[in-house]
């Protein structure tokens, strides 16, 4: 069978974290601060702290801004489950947006929509790695925090960068990163994320004002909380490896997009392929989940729900009639495989399938 999902871990992943288990340091240490001055190397920001998980990067940012009780927090439908649960958590209130159904990026208008309804603050999902507006999200007044967790190291051009910032200081406009234009940026490090440590999440703080309470919180923070030198070594060679699997994961893309263009079903539409990261290879379909599904799994193929781990997956009795395209999405959506171990007779056997789905 031929897995959705799967991390890309070769032998110079096995070995980082091997020495790291041979050494006997297998708690937050030295990888630990490796990882964050590569991250740093490679995005640009201020600082940053690595955690075990994203769950607990919302709550330090949640922390670090003290925001009211009661606060409204937008997210995006197809944002990960765990943001409404975190949200609920401190007491805020959340309020969920809307998609558009050619790109399953949160709309301008439906964070309008929330900001009358009392949103206060935005965690901007860049889904399945594609690039929204961040001027025009930037304009609505609002602070924001990115989540880039599918979308790292990707980069805006100069001419769609906006001239000022919300919380980080001005930085040249030449080919600016992804999670650089809210007060933090969450890059998740799950198993199922572009960049994978097993389990953890880079809290990034892009300007100084910001870095400096984050740092406060950080250095009082238990143990418990920052990720082990295990999961840091994977994910810091994880880092290194990003550009080459990157390459392999366009190429695929590509010999993708054309199989199904023929076809009645499309994938998300991308403003540039120079820009957005590629995830995976969604394809919003034309017909029922489960046939396609079905007729995937026939081949040796296996096919999933591209957001069954959202918030409207989590919440679709609640939030289905208010989030029509969302759950639109949750339901025609469908993720197949892509990442960089397929070899040759796996992505000729995908193609064939993207090729004659019914």
């Amino acid at each position: 069978m031929i897995h959705t999902y799967s991390s890309t871990i070769r032998r110079k992943e096995m070995e980082a974290v091997l020495t790291c288990m041979v050494d006997e340091k297998i708690g937050p240490g030295e990888m630990n601060t490796r990882l964050v001055q590569t991250a740093k190397e490679l995005i640009g920001f201020d600082g940053a702290v690595a955690l075990r998980s994203p769950a607990i990067a919302l709550e330090y940012i949640f922390r670090a801004l003290d925001l009211p009780k009661e606060t409204g927090v937008i997210l995006s439908a197809l944002a990960p489950s765990y943001q409404i649960q975190t949200v609920e958590k401190f007491g805020y209130k959340p309020l969920v947006a809307d998609v558009c159904e050619e790109t399953g990026l949160v709309t301008v208008d439906s964070v309008e929509k929330c900001i009358k309804n009392g949103g206060r603050l935005l965690v901007l999902a860049e889904t399945m790695g594609i690039l929204p507006d961040i001027k025009a999200f930037l304009e609505l007044g609002i602070p924001l925090i990115e989540d880039i967790s599918q979308s790292a190291l990707s980069s805006y051009s100069a001419e769609e960068q906006p001239e000022n910032e919300q919380g980080a200081e001005q930085k040249p406009l030449s080919r600016r990163k992804a999670g650089m234009y809210g007060l933090y940026a969450i890059l998740g490090m799950e198993d199922r994320d572009i960049i994978t440590a097993g389990g953890g999440a880079l809290l990034i703080a892009p300007g100084r004002k910001e870095w400096t309470v984050l740092k406060h919180i950080a250095e009082e923070s238990p143990s418990t909380d920052i990720l082990p030198d295990m999961n840091a070594a994977l994910a810091l060679v994880e880092l290194k490896e990003f550009s080459r699997n990157e390459k392999t994961r366009r190429e695929l893309f590509s010999l993708f997009s054309r199989a199904v263009m023929s076809g009645r079903h499309k994938t998300f539409v991308r403003a540039s392929e120079d820009e957005s990261t590629v995830y995976s290879f969604p394809l919003v379909l034309n017909s029922g989940f489960k046939d396609v599904k079905s007729y995937a799994q026939k081949k040796n193929i296996e096919v999933r729900q591209a957001f069954e781990n959202s918030i409207i997956a989590l919440r679709q009795e609640e939030l289905a009639s208010q989030c029509i395209c969302a759950n639109s999405l949750l339901l025609r959506c469908a993720l197949f495989p892509l990442y960089p171990r397929l070899g040759q007779k796996d992505t000729a056997l995908i193609l064939k399938v993207l090729s004659s789905l019914p």
